[in-house]
């Protein structure tokens, strides 16, 4: 893989601005594919201090600039009174590039701590509480979308997370409508490679914050889905990316949930759509020719 070269004399390579340049383009297609931002709008882009979300800012101030429609950014970080957590560094980043930003803190470390045992995982926890506290903020700031920083490689290992240990083919969705119905979060980065933002923020040299000052350490399920992803993008090249257009080709006459095809009341007379047939003659084509369903805004769980 080519290798990126950092900020020099204040001049990126012509490396750096291809890859900057494919990263753009990758966003913009999921803003459109999924209708993610629209004229008007606010969004709340949450920011860690992590590669992906630092990312995902850069990207969007970016593309604001000669997209076809306005809207507003403002940069959101929850300081969540990590011990270490050097809360000088992302007010200083956001004024360093001139974009709104509102720092909230609220001490959701201390609650994690004392609920959950030592040496168990806080994650679930800690994403539930954080997860309240990014929607007040985004009410309170009249935010229309949230922003997060998930990428494709993230979208994936969730949909093997949940296919090996939860018994469902479900993923992270590009786009969704809270619970309440209040609140609509995208995730621009979906087409986006995890590599490719690594590299992106090597060269863009961002302030990185580690993401490991609570202690915790990462989900040992992903982590193995994560190291198999990862084997597999060495040893069989483009199957990650088959994965990923495969998620946006579902054809539910050729899988097993009955809430989403009539498997009860097919009959032999019933005309399907194509690529809807019960089984695949061997003259007719192969059945990815299939018309894809389309992707619509879903309700989060």
């Amino acid at each position: 893989m080519e290798a990126v070269q950092p900020v020099t004399e204040g001049r990126f390579s012509n490396t750096f601005l291809r890859l900057k340049k494919k990263l753009e383009r990758a966003v913009g297609t999921a803003i459109t594919d999924f209708n993610m931002i629209e004229d008007g709008d606010t969004v709340m882009v949450c920011i860690s201090g992590g590669k992906d979300s630092y990312s995902l800012l850069s990207i969007l101030l970016a593309l604001r600039e000669r997209a076809p429609v306005n809207f507003r950014l403002i940069a959101m970080n929850l300081d969540q009174k990590q011990p270490g957590f050097p809360d000088d560094v992302l007010p200083a980043y956001f004024e360093s590039i001139g974009v709104e930003y509102r720092i909230v803190t609220e001490d959701t470390y201390s609650i994690v701590k004392e609920k959950i045992p030592e040496g168990k995982t806080t994650c679930s926890l800690c994403s539930r509480l954080r997860r309240g506290i990014i929607y007040r903020t985004a009410k309170d700031l009249g935010a229309t979308k949230i922003a997060l920083g998930h990428h494709r490689d993230d979208m994936i290992e969730t949909l093997f997370l949940n296919m090996f240990f939860g018994g469902r083919i479900k993923a992270m969705p590009p786009k969704l409508v809270s619970d309440d119905g209040e609140h609509v979060v995208i995730r621009p980065l979906a087409y986006c490679a995890e590599a490719e933002i690594e590299r992106f923020a090597r060269g863009m040299q961002y302030p990185i914050i580690p993401c490991n000052l609570c202690g915790s350490q990462e989900n040992a399920q992903r982590r193995q889905i994560k190291l198999m992803l990862r084997d597999w993008a060495e040893k069989f090249p483009g199957r990650i990316e088959s994965i990923s257009t495969a998620m946006q080709h579902v054809i539910p006459s050729h899988l097993a949930d009955k809430s989403l095809f009539d498997f009860v009341g097919l009959t032999r007379n019933d005309e399907v759509a194509e690529g809807d047939t019960v089984f695949d003659p061997p003259e007719l084509p192969s059945p990815t020719l299939a018309q894809p369903i389309q992707l619509h805004v879903t309700r989060e769980s």
